[in-house]
């Protein structure tokens, strides 16, 4: 079953609070997603473990009921 582009936003503000979200239904099925998340959180972090932080945040949802999320991550200007 699809994952709604609001759960997969909620999921990584309930992780991060602080982190600005922008999710994109790539393919329109619920299935392919691109996500852009900011935050300072992220500040002294490498680009593997700022990652780590959001897919952690997914609790084991990618490669299951989130098929794909193309995942850019940086730190606020």
């Amino acid at each position: 079953m699809p994952m709604a582009a609001g759960e997969i936003e909620t999921m990584i503000l309930t992780a991060i609070p602080d982190a600005q979200v922008e999710i994109t239904d790539l393919a329109g099925d619920g299935d392919h997603y691109a996500a852009r998340v900011v935050s300072e959180s992220f500040r002294g972090l490498s680009r593997v473990n700022q990652q780590r932080l959001v897919y952690d945040a997914l609790g084991g949802r990618m490669g299951g009921v989130l098929h794909a999320l193309q995942l850019t991550t940086a730190i606020p200007k």
